[in-house]
């Protein structure tokens, strides 16, 4: 029996609810063909190795930003069991022991294996040209950076692939038993710094000697040192530098840009889903920006304190001491660039990178130091 047109209305799906329903569905599908379910998979852990201690250190909690940025991005699928400072190895065996296998990943900087080929500090803590170390990152990953990158890790032979974050603001000159201000001031003194700076002020006259973290507010305690370096105000005052020193000189060309090299063993990487890698490699960049935006206002903060409650002097780093150094990088460079091929192609790129990128970069910024002088005064007589 035929039903009448009203019923027969009333029990037959429309087009556009029956066509809408369709596209969910193979949508749908299609998803789940294109990136299959990886959270449903029995969870990956790799273990990573910092060169850092744990507890109050901001470098190890930068570290262990990444992890959770892994972890948050894959739903839980992909985790990395993060170990401190001479947990597994000593944190100059930690190149080797991710080539290995010993661990899957590490977390530190390339100039601790500048001892290896010297050119590692290029990755860095090289010279500035101009360039801050969002600049050079850039160049690692549009200006050729990464291959030649990726051959100085071969040439020690090292089996890994890197990932970078955390473009470091530049480092402090350091604490010193007085202000300096002359070049005259310096000489002769014993001051802790590690990579090519170690050239750079040795060439200036200053004994350098090359210490772990751990060891330089010992050591200046101690007087074996009489000046020093670590990386910014917050490390440096987790380390205790206020306590035997009350002279903070800010900003200098001896390490004016720097990032954090994550190590990954490239058979470890190779063995994980597309989805992982891509992780890996992604959370890196996310970290990157977080890691900055944090470091601005922790750096900042913990250099009131050292102001307010330590009562340290602060002083910026006079304009004839950062002449000198940049004399200095001309120097090594040129003695490192006259022996060794390769350290002078990498400095070649890093030239012709900076030349173009920051000829645009340097003429385009306004003076944002006089937009805040304008609102707060001088920046030296300025309390934060």
């Amino acid at each position: 029996m035929i039903k009448d047109k009203k019923s027969l209305k009333a029990s037959t799906p429309s087009r556009r609810k029956f066509f809408k329903a369709a596209a969910v569905t193979g949508a749908a599908a299609a998803t789940a063909v294109a990136m299959p379910n990886i959270a449903n998979a029995a969870p990956v852990t790799l273990k990573m190795q910092a060169a850092w201690p744990s507890g109050a250190n901001i470098f190890f909690e930068m570290a262990g930003d990444y992890c959770k940025m892994v972890s948050d991005m894959s739903g839980g699928s992909l985790k990395i069991d993060l170990q401190p400072v001479g947990a597994i190895v000593k944190t100059s065996e930690i190149g080797q022991a991710v080539s290995s296998g010993v661990v899957d990943m590490g977390h530190w900087v390339t100039a601790y294996w500048y001892g290896k080929n010297a050119a590692a500090s290029l990755f860095g803590t090289g010279p500035s040209y101009g360039m801050s170390s969002q600049e050079v990152m850039g160049w690692m990953e549009y200006g050729g950076g990464r291959k030649l990158y990726e051959e100085a890790v071969a040439s020690v032979g090292f089996n890994y692939t890197g990932f970078f974050h955390m473009p470091m603001p530049a480092q402090p000159f350091g604490w010193f038993k007085k202000n300096v201000t002359k070049v005259s001031d310096v000489k002769g003194m014993k001051y802790r710094t590690v990579g090519l700076a170690t050239n750079v002020l040795t060439a200036m006259g200053m004994v350098v000697r090359q210490l772990p973290g751990g060891e330089i507010q010992p050591a200046m305690k101690t007087g074996l040192i009489d000046a020093a370096e670590f990386n910014n105000p917050t490390s440096d005052s987790q380390f205790g530098m206020q306590d035997v020193s009350k002279h903070y000189h800010l900003g200098s060309f001896h390490q004016s840009q720097e990032m954090f090299e994550i190590p990954m063993n490239t058979k470890r990487l190779k063995s994980l889903s597309p989805a992982h890698q891509a992780i890996l490699k992604n959370a890196a960049y996310a970290a990157n920006s977080d890691n900055y935006f944090k470091a601005l206002v922790r750096y900042s903060t913990d250099l009131a304190k050292l102001m307010n409650e330590h009562k340290v002097n602060v002083y910026q780093t006079s304009d004839a001491i950062l002449a000198e150094q940049l004399k200095g990088w001309d120097k090594i460079v040129g003695e490192f660039s006259a022996k060794d091929a390769f350290f002078k192609k990498v400095v070649d790129s890093q030239k012709a990178y900076a030349k173009r990128t920051m000829k645009y970069l340097l003429m385009n910024q306004p003076n944002y130091k006089l937009a805040y002088e304008n609102e707060f005064g001088p920046i030296g007589k300025v309390k934060i």
